[in-house]
């Protein structure tokens, strides 16, 4: 028998090495996965009762430090007319609203949650809030209820209107409790705005199509009123409660009055009065708090100051008193809120703000940057002295100076024309006050 050749030996005996490496590798890779896997469980091994690792456990602590770090910063925020921010939301501001009777604020926000505020404490150090819980769902608009009694939400996953009544405990503290049913669904289209008559006899929910929808205390629509302006914008309840008024994509404010009988009875909602001048779509409007001025802002980049105490049945137009330049409106939209007395006008336009003496037409104040998104909301309190907005997780209070220059120019006037003493000293203590305000901010022109 021939012997095979050396050369064929040698390729053979390559093969056969070359396949036991292979092996010895995969073997390996097997018992490595292994102790990964052992790893992987006893790095799960808390969950099952065991302790954790040392090792394991400061690289969990680690990855909660990276989380808490990338958590959104509050925005900050400092001007010298700043008086307070209000901290205790954990989600953005939505909305918020001043009681009748002064003594609180309340807001709403996507944590979940409404915060009833004490005005009394806005210039201390802190600020004392009372918290509500939205169950399953959070609001997106909130109002007073003329009593200061009860509070009404607008949810925002529920699509409608729900009551909270507010019972006083003896420490001095509130329960709030949801009343068992809500309002039953009505609208189409996404909630812009509610409002409660400070009478008390009726609501108001407009959506964003051209419905308004007037209701009773106990969840009945009354009316329902079609704004015909192609798709509202903003709507809201005079402080008279007569009237409810809308704004939307035409270049007029619509006005109705809401009309009822001796005894109380809803009558009817009849078309009191328009507000006509701008040349495109009004932004916001708002009433003063005696109802006989308004104010609007519109995309043609001028806002107007409205006198609307007038017999509208006689088919007497409402006279327009100011009209100034605000460009911001031409491209963004626009939110405005005015002082109890008209005289002082406030303009929001993404997150800043503008104020403007109504008499002269002059900006007076500018506030950049306010919030850390778009501000939501604006509003005066009840005396005028203060203005709230909101837009990130807090609320920012100003001092309202120009309210207080307003002031000092009105007495000086009226005081030249005072033919008796008495009214003389009313006027002069007046005059006094808002210069002692001013002094105490740092702004009196001498």
């Amino acid at each position: 028998m021939e012997l095979p050749q050396i050369p064929e030996l040698m390729g053979l005996s390559l093969l056969l090495g070359l396949l036991a490496l292979m092996a010895t590798a995969a073997v390996a890779r097997g018992w490595l996965r292994a102790e990964d896997e052992t790893g992987g469980r006893s790095a799960g091994q808390k969950a099952n009762g065991f302790p954790l690792d040392k090792s394991l456990r400061s690289k969990k602590q680690k990855q909660h430090q990276r989380i808490r770090k990338e958590k959104p910063q509050q925005h900050n925020f400092t001007h010298r007319l700043l008086a307070a921010a209000l901290k205790s939301h954990s989600g953005n501001i939505s909305c918020m609203d001043f009681s009748s009777n002064g003594k609180y604020l309340a807001t709403c926000a996507d944590d979940r949650t409404v915060r009833i505020w004490s005005t009394k404490d806005f210039l201390q150090r802190e600020h004392r809030s009372m918290r509500a819980n939205v169950e399953l769902d959070h609001a997106t608009l909130v109002r007073f209820s003329p009593d200061c009694r009860a509070f009404i939400i607008w949810l925002a996953n529920g699509e409608t209107l729900r009551v909270f009544k507010m019972t006083k405990r003896e420490d001095g503290g509130y329960t709030f409790t949801a009343t068992p049913e809500d309002f039953p669904k009505k609208h189409k289209a996404p909630i812009i705005n509610i409002g409660i008559a400070d009478t008390g006899k009726f609501i108001m929910t407009a959506s964003s199509d051209t419905t308004i929808l007037i209701w009773n205390l106990k969840g009945q629509v009354l009316s329902t009123i079609n704004t015909n302006q192609m798709n509202n914008i903003h709507a809201a309840i005079s402080p008279c409660s007569r009237f409810v008024a809308s704004c939307g994509f035409t270049p007029d404010v619509k006005v109705w009055e809401v009309c009822f009988g001796k005894k109380g009875d809803f009558q009817e909602v009849v078309r009191a009065f328009e507000l006509k001048g701008h040349s495109a779509a009004v932004h916001f409007f708002a009433f003063s708090n005696d109802s006989r001025r308004m104010a609007s802002v519109s995309k043609d980049g001028t806002w107007k100051l409205w006198d609307t105490d007038v017999e509208y049945k006689k088919q007497q137009d409402p006279y327009l008193l100011r009209t100034g330049c605000f460009e911001e409106a031409s491209t963004v939209p626009c939110r405005l809120a005015l002082s109890p007395d008209a005289q002082v006008l406030a303009l929001a336009s993404g997150s800043s703000i503008h104020l403007y003496n109504t008499r002269r037409g002059e900006k007076e104040e500018s506030f950049e940057q306010v919030h850390g998104e778009c501000i939501t909301d604006l509003s005066f309190d009840i005396t005028g002295r203060l203005l709230a907005s909101c837009g990130d997780r807090a609320v920012r209070l100003f001092h309202n100076t120009p309210g207080h220059r307003a002031v000092v120019e009105e007495m000086q006037g009226l005081l030249k024309r005072a033919s008796n003493e008495s009214t003389r000293q009313r006027l002069q203590q007046q005059l006094t006050q808002a210069q002692e305000a001013l002094k105490s901010l740092g702004v009196l022109k001498k």
